[in-house]
């Protein structure tokens, strides 16, 4: 992946974590001069990456919906399945960069979306181990092996989309 490609990837995940309340306006904003950084440009890429730091929450909503479309990238509307589904790798990508720890990981996916994502469930239930584990016969290693197990698998998920994105015309 080119580091082009990474941004863009980058920037599409900031976009759907602050869209689901799990980073600030600013943490976008920061991707969006990392990704100008690298090489991806827009009218309005340049101009969600000039916010400062106290027009961010005002201005994030209304800019970044339209940089993402300027470079062909996805907007997931808040509570879509699609959105959660992208949300659940990104948090699993976090994890593997070590910006999380597994049982992190496994406890904002169970936070957020319950048993009800089918895609993130393995992770829930795993949330569950975890607080279950003075109980039985795992170590907290072996949940965590299966918890890092869990978010490659989700990052290696290929990104279709389960929703209709085209309307009939």
């Amino acid at each position: 992946m080119t580091s082009a490609e990474a941004a863009a990837t980058a920037l599409q995940d900031h976009a759907v974590l602050w869209s689901m309340g799990e980073i600030r306006a600013t943490d976008v904003v920061t991707a969006a001069c990392d990704a100008l950084v690298a090489g991806l440009d827009s009218p309005a890429l340049r101009i969600l990456a000039a916010c400062t730091r106290a027009e961010a929450d005002y201005e994030v909503p209304d800019l970044l919906p339209p940089a993402l479309d300027e470079l062909g990238l996805t907007f997931h509307p808040a509570g879509s399945v699609a959105g959660q589904e992208a949300a659940a790798r990104a948090l699993a990508a976090r994890m593997l960069a070590g910006e999380l720890t597994p049982r992190e990981l496994a406890f904002r996916i169970h936070q957020r979306f319950g048993h009800e994502l089918p895609l993130a469930e393995r992770l829930a239930n795993l949330d569950d181990d975890y607080d279950v584990l003075e109980y039985g016969d795992r170590t907290p290693a072996q949940v965590d092996a299966e918890v890092t197990a869990e978010a490659l698998r989700l990052v290696q998920h290929p990104r279709v989309p389960t929703e209709p994105t085209d309307l009939p015309t």
